[in-house]
């Protein structure tokens, strides 16, 4: 990651921050089949929330300390799962979204998690293809719990459609004390 990005915990004042984030990276999909269901799914205050109270939630700051880029986690099926990650797209190709993913696989190992799961679209070039390169792997529907599948059924009722995403899932090896 180039300097002088760094990763921290969000704090509560940051929330307005991280939807205008959550927004300018939504407008990447733009032109792509999935525009209208990422536009309509902003994550709410009340989520951030919940996600900075458990420690949950981290942000990539930039200059003046001012966040550029989130990731937040919830645990599913004794599991890590990566809600969303999102970078403001000025700062994109730095490698923000790999720190604050290594950032988040470093947590949940050190928290004894098992993995890490995510959701993430099928074809988009810049989902699947990130993840893949830093580990993460295809999670097949009968592999995943019952907890990840009902994981898919809530993103289906926000409009993100099941047959256009998929699970995948790092494994992480035990924390060494």
């Amino acid at each position: 990651m180039d300097v002088p990005y760094t990763i921290r915990l969000a704090r509560p004042d940051e929330f307005e921050a991280l939807r205008e984030i959550e927004n300018a990276a939504a407008a990447l999909f733009a032109g792509t089949p999935y525009a209208a269901a990422v536009e309509g799914d902003a994550t709410t205050a009340a989520d951030f929330a919940e996600a900075q109270a458990s420690g949950h939630l981290w942000v990539a700051a930039g200059a003046n300390d001012a966040p550029v880029g989130f990731a937040f986690v919830e645990i599913h099926a004794g599991c890590a799962h990566l809600d969303e990650l999102d970078v403001h797209p000025d700062h994109g190709r730095r490698g923000v979204g790999a720190a604050l993913l290594d950032a988040v696989c470093d947590w949940a190992r050190a928290a004894g998690y098992p993995a890490v799961t995510l959701t993430t679209y099928r074809d988009v070039a810049w989902n699947a293809p990130f993840y893949s390169r830093r580990g993460f792997e295809v999670l097949p529907h009968d592999a995943q719990h019952a907890a990840q599948r009902a994981l898919v059924a809530t993103e289906a009722r926000r409009g993100l459609r099941p047959e256009d995403r998929f699970f995948m899932c790092k494994r992480l090896a035990a924390a060494e004390s």
